[in-house]
Parts: C-alpha cells; sequence; structure tokens
C-alpha cells in the first residue's frame, strides 16, 4: 500500500514537473523573439528585452546629459549638441544575429536558470564631433572662469588702483580626452566629468598691461583720433610703442636735437647770449631763438645750414627719419632740400600727415632723450658717437634746461608736482604732442605721446590734452604701483590755471602799484605755434 502510494506521489511529480517545464518553455517560446538572458550591447544589459525597448534602453543611458564639474559649479552637456551619435540598428542586429546562432534547449535552459551559458557582449558603435565638443567645454570656460587679472588703473574722478586678482581658467585640451570618454560611458557615475583648472597667480604688472590700458582710454575717447606713443624703461630698457614708428611733424619737439646739437658745438659752457637763446627756445618755445641756435649749430648766420648740419648728426646718432628740412617759420629755398626721404615716410600709408619740413618718430625723440639721459650718466651713444665733443654735464645740462619748462603741461600734469620732468611740447592744428624724461621715486623712464586728428582741420585742446594726461598718469603709476598718483588730470589742470592766473594777476597788481599806474602796458607780439610771444625769425642767407 505505502508503495503504491510513493508511486502515485512520484508519479505526480512527474507530471507535474514535466507541465511546469511545459509551462515555462511555453513561456519561453513567447520571449525567444526577445535578445537572450547574457545579452549586453554597449555595456548596457538589453537581455529578455525586444528590439525597440533595447533600443529604448541604449538610448536613455548614451543620450543621458554628461556632467561636467568646474569647481564647485556643474553644468550639463547634452552628446546631441556634440555631434554624438550611435548605430543602433547595427548594434542589434549584431545582438539578434548571436541570438540566432542559440539552440532552443540552450536558450530554454538558460531562461529556466536566470543565467547565460555564453553571454554576447555588442560594442559601442558610435561617434561625435570632437570640435563641437571644444567650442562646448570653451563655451563653458567662458562662462565660469576667472583669469588672474594684472593691477588696473581705474580712471576718473578720484583715481584708484585695483590689485591683481588670483583667478583659475579651464585647460580645455587637457579636459577633452575626459570628456570624450564620459560619453561612451552608459552609466550616470561614470558620465561625470572633472574639467581641468589651472589655478592662477595675480598676473605682474607689464608693459602689456600698460599698453592695454592706453588703448582703453583712446577706445573711450570718442574722437577719431590716431595716438603714437614711445615708452623706455631706462633702467631695464624694456619698451612699449604704439605707432612709434610712424612719421610724424616734428612740431617743437624737434628743439630737442637743437638743444643737443648746440652743446656739441659749443667749446665750453653756453655764454649768456646762448643761454638765454636755450632758455627762450626750451621755456617759451620761441621760435625765433632756436633759429638763432641754428645759427650757433651753423657757425654762421644761416639758418639753413644749421639744419642741414642738424639732420646730418641726427642720422649720424641712428635717428634716421629724424630731420628739420626747413627752419622753423622759414620758408623752402631752391638752393636746399625741403624735405628729406625716411623709411618712416616712405610707407605705403602716412597716417600722421607729417610736415614734410620737419619729421622725426615717437621712437626717434624717445631713443635721443635716453642717449641724453644716459650722457649725463657717463655712458650712452652720445658719448660714444662724439668723444670729446659732448660731455655728462652738457647733458645734465639740457636735462636741466628742460625740467624749467613749465608750459605745454602734458606729461606733467599727470604726474605729482614734486616729480621733475624734463620734457619739450610741441604743437600745431592737428597734432598735439609732448616729449620728456620723467624722474618719479619708481624709477625714471622716456616718454613720447602725440595725438593727430587725421583729415581735420583744427585739433581742439580740450579734447587732446586730457588724453594725454591720462596717458601721463597711467605711465607714472605703472613705474610707480605702490603709490600711484590719483588726482583727476582735469581737476589738476583747472587748478594750477587758477593759480597761475592769480599770480599773474598780482604780480601786475604789484608792477601797476610801483609805475604808479593802474595797469602796466604790454608789448603786441606775434605768437608762437606753443601760443608764445616771439618776434619774427631772423632771416638767413641759405
Amino acid at each position: 500500500m505505502l508503495k503504491a502510494i510513493q508511486r502515485t506521489l512520484t508519479l505526480l511529480l512527474v507530471v507535474m514537473g514535466l507541465l511546469f517545464l511545459g509551462y515555462q518553455a511555453f513561456l519561453y517560446s513567447l520571449v525567444r523573439e526577445k535578445l537572450p538572458t547574457g545579452t549586453s550591447v554597449a555595456q548596457v544589459d538589453v537581455g529578455g528585452m525586444s528590439r525597440e525597448e533595447a533600443a529604448a534602453a541604449l538610448t536613455e543611458h548614451y543620450l543621458s546629459p554628461v556632467v561636467l564639474h568646474h569647481l564647485e559649479e556643474q553644468v550639463e552637456l547634452n552628446p546631441q549638441d556634440v555631434g554624438f551619435n550611435m548605430d543602433v540598428e547595427t548594434m542589434l542586429d549584431q545582438a539578434e544575429a548571436a541570438r540566432g546562432e542559440v539552440p532552443f534547449w540552450e536558450g530554454f535552459a538558460e531562461y529556466l536558470l536566470k543565467q547565460s551559458f555564453d553571454s554576447t557582449n555588442i560594442q559601442l558603435i558610435a561617434g561625435y564631433d570632437q570640435a563641437a565638443l571644444r567650442a562646448q567645454l570653451e563655451n563653458v570656460a567662458s562662462f565660469l572662469d576667472k583669469p588672474a587679472t594684472a593691477p588696473q588703473l581705474l580712471l576718473g574722478a578720484g583715481a584708484s588702483y585695483e590689485p591683481g586678482q588670483t583667478g583659475y581658467i579651464t585647460d580645455v585640451e587637457a579636459s577633452l580626452p575626459a570628456a570624450e570618454m564620459a560619453l561612451y560611458q552608459p552609466e550616470a557615475e561614470a558620465r561625470q566629468v572633472d574639467l581641468v583648472i589651472e589655478m592662477q597667480a595675480a598676473a605682474d604688472l607689464n608693459m602689456e598691461v600698460l599698453q592695454t590700458q592706453i588703448e582703453q582710454v583712446m577706445a573711450n575717447s570718442g574722437q577719431g583720433l590716431l595716438d603714437s606713443v614711445f615708452i623706455l624703461d631706462l633702467q631695464t630698457g624694456e619698451e612699449l610703442a604704439i605707432n612709434a614708428t610712424n612719421a610724424i611733424s616734428g612740431l617743437s619737439i624737434l628743439k630737442i636735437a637743437i638743444f643737443v646739437e648746440t652743446y656739441r658745438v659749443l667749446d665750453g659752457p653756453p655764454n649768456e647770449y646762448v643761454q638765454g637763446l636755450l632758455y627762450d627756445t626750451a621755456v617759451q618755445s620761441s621760435n625765433f631763438a632756436a633759429n638763432l641756435l641754428l645759427h650757433e649749430i651753423a657757425g654762421e648766420a644761416n639758418t639753413y645750414l644749421g639744419a642741414e648740419l642738424l639732420t646730418e648728426s641726427m642720422h649720424r646718432l641712428g635717428l634716421i627719419n629724424t630731420f628739420l628740412a626747413i627752419p622753423y617759420d622759414a620758408n623752402a629755398v631752391a638752393t636746399r632740400p625741403s624735405t628729406y626721404t625716411t623709411p618712416a615716410n616712405s610707407a605705403a600709408e602716412l597716417i600722421f600727415e607729417p610736415d614734410t619740413a620737419r619729421q622725426t618718430t615717437a621712437e626717434d625723440i624717445g631713443t635721443l632723450l635716453s642717449m641724453i639721459y644716459h650722457c649725463s650718466k657717463g655712458g650712452g651713444a652720445l658719448l660714444a658717437v662724439y668723444p670729446g665733443e659732448m660731455t655728462p654735464q652738457d647733458c645734465q645740462d639740457i636735462i636741466d634746461l628742460m625740467i624749467l619748462n613749465e608750459e605745454g603741461n602734458l606729461i606733467r600734469f599727470g604726474v605729482p608736482e614734486s616729480v621733475r620732468v624734463s620734457h619739450k611740447h610741441g604743437w600745431d592744428e592737428v597734432t598735439h604732442g609732448d616729449a620728456g624724461i620723467v624722474f618719479s621715486p619708481g624709477g625714471d623712464y622716456v616718454m613720447v605721446e602725440y595725438l593727430h586728428f587725421p583729415g581735420g582741420d583744427f585739433l581742439l585742446h580740450d579734447f587732446s590734452f586730457p588724453i594725454l594726461r591720462q596717458f601721463a598718469q597711467l605711465t607714472y603709476n605703472y613705474f610707480n604701483f605702490e603709490e600711484p598718483y590719483t588726482e583727476n588730470v582735469i581737476d589738476r589742470a583747472i587748478r594750477e590755471a587758477t593759480a597761475r592766473e592769480a599770480a599773474a594777476a598780482a604780480a601786475a597788481a604789484a608792477a601797476a602799484v610801483e609805475a604808479g599806474e593802474e595797469g602796466a602796458a604790454t608789448e603786441e607780439g606775434a605768437v608762437g605755434e606753443d601760443g608764445t610771444a616771439v618776434t619774427p625769425t631772423p632771416t638767413a642767407t641759405p
């Protein structure tokens, strides 16, 4: 009896097992069209999924955003924005082809055991646009980077300096491999990218910073002017040059060359007569006195010969773009050159429309000033080219002479009143300029600055002077960063003009009292290019 029951139970179990296997076989037959267990496509498990479900799963993984980490910030990158695309159809075709090779009973066994005897791994087939990815990273960098800054002058009322700031920038090229790898990862954890960030120390103050600031002043001026600037650090020899090799009118700034040549031809210190001419030329910018100094240079009463000898001397010094063909306020004559051809004025376009009779460049004038400076220290080109003809004392006398010039306050108004400026200013209807040596606490330097109104009839001082004074203030503060000069240059000009007018009125009143008159009479005379009263230019035999 017991054995009969056992047989019955065993048979029942067998029947039930067969029924279960049959049912499972039926279920398996329903899903056999789906991808088999153990099938992965592009690292995504798609076992038991239909083709459509597998495609959706691949899309969900690979078109999800890549997260870019920029320090504390996070930015999502859409793969489609960088041209990422998968060949889903080909990958699924490969997966189905692999499925078709599995026998029914082997597939059924894998189905029952929920385990693959021979897994199928289809590699990712995808691509992207590297240029687009680079552009996306650059775009993120443009918004989130904070490059280190150099010190900057904040111009305007109560001008002050802003110190340089540390910063950080994205190394786009170094970040590209990690961003590319993330595009090819299916899991969210692997689609995280730490961008390569470089920390930057505050940038050092340098001539490029100064040039950028000068150019910004020009950009903000809105007057359509052109500038020519040459700055030379007399300690390091570092230069800043903006249109500095372009030919420009010599103006009264060319009288610096007259000072040099006058001292060169003298056998000793200037006598009282020559000293007076030097003073009038330097301080009052007298064309009359300048031409009389040309007589001294010529060794005779011949202004044109003096101009010719001066030009030859400048060329001997290497200042080949500098010449004085016609004396000041004089006319061209047939027996003398009316101009010279130079590398600077041979350019295809002369943007500064230079005077054909008197020319130079900002670089030439700046170089001449540096020669005077180094000569005063016992070295430099002047002493080398003219041994025995120039002495350090001669050059120091020239420097001291031009320090007396308190007119044409362009460079001077851009520096503190206590700072010595040895300079010569000059201007005509369309070109204004100043050139000098500044003896500042932070270091001595040469500065030459011009503004030109191209195609214009008249350049107003109200436009040009504030700009040139800002150039001077920026330059002074470059050399004296720790103790900048911050007074507004317009306020400085108004303040000094008021003081000078008051001093002139007081002097006139004192003279009137002394003479027993209500006012002091003045002799009416001609006005030179710098607004200085001058007598007629001396005539000379060409």
